[in-house]
C-alpha cells in the first residue's frame, strides 16, 4: 500500500520539488523532526500502536499525535520511497546512558536511505527521542561529521565481534562525543519491527510502559518530558526544568507544548 503522500507533506509543512535528491532528504527529514512530535501514550495507557500505514496516517497525519520511532520512520520510510529513494530498514541498540556493561537489545529502528544524486547512502532516523537525535540525514562514512545545525553528529566504527562492521552514532555534547546506538547494515524486515514494537510496548520491564515520554523539537529550543518532569533545552545548551504538579497537568501540557491532544476523557497514571 502507497502512503498519502500529499497529507503527509502537509503535516510537516514541507513543500518543494518531489525528487530523490540529497536536498530533499534533508529538507523533507527536518521537516518531519519540526513537525510531528515523539510520544509513547499508547504503550502508557496499556496498548501497542499499530505499525499499519493506514493507522499511522490516521494517527500521526490527521490527528493531534504523533509516536516513537517504528511509527516514525515506518511512515518516513514510506513517504521516501513514494519519493523515489530506496529505503532498507535497519535495527539499532540504543547504547544512551547505558551503564558499563548492560547491552540492551535491538529495539531501535532507523534507516538506510539512497538518493539519486549521491553515490554514498545516508543514515536518516526521525524517531529518536532525545536531544541527540539527527536533525538531517548523516552520510554513512566513518569518522564524518555532521553539522546539522545547531546539532553536530559523527558515525564511527565501534568494537565488535560479528561478521559485519558495526557503526556508532554519536552526538556532541559539552565539547565531548556522546554515543547514542550502534547498528549494522543487515536490513530488517516489517514482521521484526512487529516484535520489537510488542515488546517495547508491552514488556512490564519496558520503560515505555513505566512513564510518559514525550519530545519535540522546535527551531530554537527542544522540550522533552520524562514522567512528570519537563525539560526545556535552548539551541545554546541551557535548560530549564520545572516538574508537573500531576496527571491532569500533564495532560494540558501535551496539548499545549507538544501538540499532542488526547480524549477528553484519557486518564494517564501516577
Amino acid at each position: 500500500m502507497t502512503p498519502d503522500l500529499d497529507a503527509y507533506l502537509a503535516r510537516i509543512g514541507w513543500t518543494g520539488e518531489r525528487r530523490p535528491t540529497a536536498q530533499v532528504l534533508r529538507s523533507v527529514h527536518r521537516a518531519h523532526v519540526y513537525g510531528i512530535p515523539f510520544e509513547n501514550l499508547e504503550p502508557v495507557l496499556g496498548g501497542a500502536p499499530s505499525l499499519a500505514l493506514t493507522d499511522l496516517e490516521a494517527k500521526l497525519l490527521r490527528s493531534e499525535r504523533g509516536g516513537y520511532c517504528y511509527e516514525h520512520n515506518t511512515l518516513l520510510g514510506a513517504a521516501l520511497t513514494r519519493l523515489g529513494f530506496r529505503v532498507t530498514p535497519l535495527a539499532g541498540r540504543v547504547v544512551l546512558g547505558a551503564a558499563p556493561g548492560d547491552v540492551r537489545p535491538r529495539t531501535h529502528m532507523l534507516l538506510k536511505v539512497r538518493a539519486e544524486d549521491e553515490p554514498t547512502p545516508f543514515v536518516a532516523d526521525v524517531g529518536f527521542g532525545s536531544t541527540g537525535a539527527l536533525l538531517e540525514p548523516i552520510p554513512l562514512v566513518a569518522d564524518a561529521e555532521l553539522s546539522d545545525t545547531p546539532r553536530h553528529h559523527r558515525l564511527v566504527h565501534a568494537p565488535h565481534d560479528g561478521p559485519l562492521e558495526l557503526w556508532e552514532l554519536q552526538a556532541q555534547k559539552d565539547g565531548a562525543w556522546e554515543p547514542q546506538y550502534e547498528f549494522t547494515l543487515e536490513p530488517f524486515e516489517a514482521p521484526d519491527f512487529e516484535v520489537a514494537n510488542w515488546h517495547t510496548a508491552t514488556n512490564p520491564r519496558s520503560p515505555f510502559r513505566q512513564a510518559v515520554f514525550a519530545q519535540r523539537t522546535l527551531p530554537g529550543s527542544h522540550l522533552a518530558l520524562a514522567g512528570r518532569t519537563l525539560t526545556r533545552t535552548a539551541d545554546d545548551g541551557i535548560a530549564e526544568v520545572r516538574e508537573l504538579a500531576g496527571p491532569a497537568e500533564v495532560v494540558r501540557v501535551l496539548a499545549d507544548d507538544f501538540g499532542v491532544r488526547l480524549p477528553e476523557d484519557t486518564v494517564l497514571p501516577g
